[in-house]
């Protein structure tokens, strides 16, 4: 039977316990403040006993690539340097931290972020291939301003480059390892989904530039342990015809560990970036903000264009139901198809559930367990969770997600819960911490 506190080795790296800070939206950027932004957000993670901290999606290129505002770019060796203050801090607790890098393709600020499009030169998005129809058609009716580029051979292999050089970089700054951001609509996951790659060179097989990062990782950065997400696109709306059904994933999945991966996020997503990523509540506190909705406007190109994603936030509610631990059955497909650990990620809340899933009933699905908006709304969390508390706060009520597209910091914005927080530490339920 295997545990929370329970350690773990993922490619040599030994890991302290089975709980892993998901990646999350740091919103620190590249400001000389950025590097005690990200001290401030996840070392008390790491202080609290939290095994292994992934860094979320960090751009490897010197433009475009960005999802949502604030993301911190990893191209300059000369701030990842810096980063080194961080790593420090982390392992000082007897933590592990992997840097994930990013390239948002399509799903680029300079797609959807009006304010971001008046404020700076508009670079295009890089795409994979032609766009799908459905993209084309919301560029025609102005929702979007699509502005694809589509990828060479030859810049396809400069991409790949990039990503080994900020490995190389994230190794010398005392990184533990690297996380792929593939899915979630990022350009890795463009790459392997058919609803995306209509390419004729060798990319069209997607897992291609998986293994050409691969190359370039091991040629900067040597035998750093090299973890991937693994997306199915079993939440694509009904339109969308053509997807990575689960089958396509455990098949993706076979052909990285086999390629020398040393562990898998398997995650059930759509094609679009939407609340397939984040299930649950309808944020209505956040929607509803009266000091954010000049933000809102300009991030969304007016008032009325900012209410039309709210009523699609509202539909997406019922379409994408809170279900906790949502991908365990396709991380427990994966699990038995590959000789390399599984992690498993999003809607996990209870101790209980996630020793489960693990294998107190003997039939694990996956080898390490993840949260991620549940550090918004206790940073501290590990501090209880593994000390025998049987359930975090976060109901999964969204509000700390919406804000992050007018670029404020992830927190949990919901009183009921900081209130509770606030009660939590009174009582010295977070003093476990070291």
């Amino acid at each position: 039977m295997t545990v929370l506190t329970d350690p773990l080795s993922i490619g040599g790296c030994e890991v302290p316990n089975r709980l892993y800070r998901a990646p999350l939206l740091e919103c620190a950027g590249n400001g000389p403040d950025a590097v005690d932004t990200l001290i401030d957000e996840l070392e008390p993670a790491a202080a609290a006993g939290t095994g292994l901290i992934f860094q979320g999606a960090s751009i490897v290129t010197p433009e475009g690539g960005c999802a949502a505002p604030n993301m911190t770019r990893v191209h300059d060796p000369e701030f990842v340097a810096d980063l080194s203050r961080l790593t420090d801090a982390v392992h000082d607790h007897g933590s592990r931290i992997f840097l994930q890098l990013a390239h948002g393709g399509l799903r680029s600020l300079d797609l959807w972020h009006a304010q971001h499009r008046r404020r700076s030169d508009a670079v295009g998005q890089k795409a994979v291939s032609k766009p799908p129809w459905h993209l084309r058609l919301a560029d025609r009716l102005g929702f979007v301003d699509l502005q694809p580029e589509v990828l060479s051979t030859a810049e396809v292999y400069d991409l790949a480059a990039a990503f080994g050089r900020a490995a190389g970089y994230a190794v010398d700054a005392g990184y533990d390892g690297i996380h792929l951001s593939a899915a979630n609509m990022s350009l890795i996951q463009q790459f392997l989904s058919p609803y995306y790659n209509r390419r004729d060179d060798e990319f069209a097989d997607g897992v291609q530039f998986l293994l050409a990062i691969r190359d370039a990782i091991r040629d900067h950065a040597g035998d750093v342990p090299l973890v991937t997400k693994v997306p199915a696109e079993t939440a694509a709306p009904p339109f969308v015809r053509r997807h990575l059904t689960r089958g396509d994933a455990v098949d993706i999945a076979s052909r990285l560990a086999a390629a020398g991966f040393d562990a898998l996020v398997p995650v059930e997503v759509s094609v679009y970036w939407d609340m397939s990523v984040v299930r649950g509540e309808y944020p209505a506190r956040a929607w509803a903000a009266s000091d954010l909705q000049a933000d809102y406007a300009a991030a969304f190109g007016g008032r009325l264009r900012a209410r039309a994603v709210r009523a699609a936030n509202r539909v997406e509610e019922y379409w994408y139901p809170t279900e906790p631990g949502w991908n365990a059955d396709l991380c427990r497909a994966v699990r038995a198809a590959v000789d390399v650990p599984v992690l498993c990620e999003g809607g996990l809340r209870e101790r209980d559930h996630c020793e489960g899933l693990l294998g107190d009933d003997g039939s694990p699905a996956c080898d390490m367990v993840g949260m991620g908006r549940p550090f918004y709304a206790e940073p501290r969390l590990p501090a209880r969770l593994l000390d025998g508390g049987g359930r975090v706060l976060c109901e999964s009520c969204n509000n700390c997600t919406v804000p992050q597209v007018a670029g404020e910091p992830g927190r949990c914005r919901t009183p009921d819960i900081v209130r509770e927080r606030a009660r939590l530490e009174r009582d010295g339920a977070y003093d476990g911490e070291e």
